[in-house]
């Protein structure tokens, strides 16, 4: 309880809040053109970098199980999420298969608020936490384009989508941040530790406000299946991110970072999900699935499925 009230007056949070207010009072309140592009490339790259540095001491036996894990579970997600969107929502194929790739990929801005939520809860992760971002971006995807069934029978066109998504910009700015980071001289990365270290907080509470006026303007998208995406918006996170926790668990993670695993699991894409699922499946409606990952799972994830996922972790560890 002490975690949970922590994080929900810590700036990260108030700052989403303050965003989802500005949309309800109807203010003039607006990020000017490329800003939050700009906050989202800092960081992207910033994460990037500070995951290849500490990659520099860390082995090969200790990534593989957790990776493997990673990509195992990406792939496995949109499994139970097309069938439950089809027979429960009543959505149809090509929708319910646009929304399980959502929740199948991952949300880089959901993992940097795991990691700012670790560091006020001194409980530290792995330093290649960040790799795993990177994996469970693309398998989730493709699984569930290869589940869509369009009409004509016509499956989509993997190749093009796939291309696209690793070379789509978080892909780019994580992995090459990574490598920068891990091919740098530490020297090298303590001088530039002042621009992209220590701004960190401040400005992810900067894209946060942005982020919370686009979610509560998202919110009034969620028609005639409203509550059906309500509940599977608040379940499946909550089911995949303890999922997530108990499989870190058990390929050996810390406390720390069995959470953020959780946290990666429960998360839903609004980014590179969308740009993949607009070129692979044209024909469907990006509203639901937009709406629901970040209109009700990022809020969720952000306030009280954080402090969640880490008392399983701390419980699964004897704490």
């Amino acid at each position: 309880m002490d975690l949970l009230l922590q994080n929900l007056t810590s700036p990260m949070i108030l700052a989403f809040g303050l965003g989802v207010l500005a949309r309800l009072v109807k203010s003039d309140l607006s990020f000017p053109d490329g800003i939050s592009s700009m906050l989202s490339i800092f960081l992207l790259f910033s994460i990037g970098l500070k995951g290849g540095a500490a990659l520099q001491g860390a082995s090969f036996g200790d990534i593989i199980l957790p990776a493997l894990a990673t990509v195992a579970l990406g792939a496995a997600i949109p499994l139970w999420c097309y069938p439950a969107l089809r027979r429960w929502a009543g959505f149809n194929s090509v929708d319910a298969a646009a929304i399980a790739a959502h929740y199948g990929s991952t949300s880089a801005v959901t993992f940097l608020a795991g990691l700012t939520f670790l560091e006020a809860a001194k409980t530290p992760a792995e330093g290649f936490m960040p790799g795993l971002v990177a994996l469970m971006e693309v398998p989730g995807i493709v699984v569930a384009l290869l589940l869509a069934k369009p009409v004509g029978g016509t499956r989509p066109a993997l190749g093009p989508a796939v291309a696209h998504l690793l070379a789509s910009k978080s892909m780019l700015l994580l992995l090459g941040g990574m490598a920068i980071g891990a091919l740098a001289d530490p020297q090298g990365m303590k001088s530039i530790s002042a621009f992209f270290v220590d701004p960190f907080r401040g400005v992810l509470c900067l894209f946060l406000l942005e982020l919370g006026m686009v979610a509560a303007s998202r919110v009034g998208e969620l028609k005639g299946r409203l509550m059906a995406l309500v509940i599977f918006g608040i379940v499946a996170p909550l089911v995949h991110g303890v999922l997530g926790v108990l499989l870190g668990h058990a390929v050996g993670l810390s406390i720390g970072g069995a959470t953020i695993l959780g946290v990666l699991a429960a998360s839903a894409s609004y980014i590179a999900a969308p740009a993949t699922v607009r070129i692979s499946l044209p024909q469907a409606n990006p509203t639901p699935a937009i709406a629901a990952a970040l209109g009700i799972t990022f809020p969720l994830n952000l306030t009280l499925g954080l402090p969640f996922y880490h008392a399983v972790a701390t419980r699964l560890a004897g704490g």
